[in-house]
């Protein structure tokens, strides 16, 4: 028998406004598989952060359903304590208590539970250690890079253990090298954790490293691929565009590019 679904939404949908209505969600079907890597991308105001914020219970759907490990949400008495123990959140600005260091960071979301100090204590220092800052768990935040800060911030998220962890933008402040080195951190975890991770992205580099692209616009889904195939509809896009349409036929290319234009041409004509 097929796994259930960790995450499921059904009809999604949800609107602002009283006068003229802005719909931010436009019916929004989708079943996310436990231990997924799931990227969720598209233009400014297509609808990602507001998904985010559906599927981590931070907002009410207009209309629709989302459930999370079978559990729906317009079901759930207390939202506060099942977001804490069932969704772990990383975000693009941290969000790290300035005056806790991080291993005291990493136990926040466990002081709801049932665990002792020194388990809590225990739990946090091997999150870190997991992470790569067995070393560092005395340091302020201050006293971390951007990349070690969201390394907490990682490790914080897994906290309680949870059935998804949703992450926004998570290397949208930091250098290519930490990014590199935050997604090898992500994988990871989703390969050697089973960590079912769905990540909003403007960042080509982050969505290749998923499983899974689903692209929105306008507030519904666009493409819902594998990550190679959503690539390949990329490159299609591409090919179909004026641009891509110029290179296939070599008309009016500048110099620098007609000069890469075969390997380019050799590349559209697959598709």
């Amino acid at each position: 028998m097929a796994e259930r679904s960790v995450v499921e939404t059904r009809d999604l949908t949800k609107t602002y406004g009283d006068g003229a209505e802005v719909v931010a969600l436009a019916g929004v079907n989708l079943a996310i598989r436990r231990g997924e890597f799931v990227a969720i991308v598209g233009p400014s105001g297509s609808g990602k952060s507001t998904l985010l914020n559906m599927l981590g219970a931070l907002d009410r759907p207009t209309r629709g359903e989302v459930i999370i490990d079978g559990s729906p949400l317009t079901k759930v008495k207390d939202l506060d304590r099942f977001r804490s123990q069932m969704v772990g959140f990383v975000f693009q600005t941290h969000n790290l208590i300035p005056t806790l260091n991080a291993r005291e960071n990493v136990e926040v979301p466990m002081y709801e539970g049932t665990l002792s100090a020194g388990k809590r204590r225990e739990r946090a220092s091997g999150l870190l250690h997991m992470v790569g800052l067995g070393d560092r768990q005395e340091a302020l935040p201050n006293q971390l890079s951007g990349g070690q800060r969201q390394r907490v911030a990682i490790a914080r998220a897994l906290a309680n253990n949870p059935a998804i962890v949703l992450a926004d933008e998570p290397t949208g402040n930091l250098d290519s090298k930490t990014t590199g080195e935050i997604l090898e951190l992500l994988n990871a975890l989703n390969r050697e954790q089973g960590t079912t991770l769905i990540v909003v992205t403007h960042n080509a580099q982050v969505a290749r490293a998923a499983r899974r692209v689903i692209a929105l616009r306008d507030g519904q889904v666009l493409r819902d691929l594998p990550v190679t195939s959503a690539f390949e509809s990329d490159l299609i896009d591409f090919k179909n565009s004026s641009l891509g349409q110029a290179i296939l036929h070599g008309n009016g290319l500048p110099g620098d590019l007609a000069a890469c234009a075969p390997a380019l041409r050799q590349l559209l004509e697959r598709m």
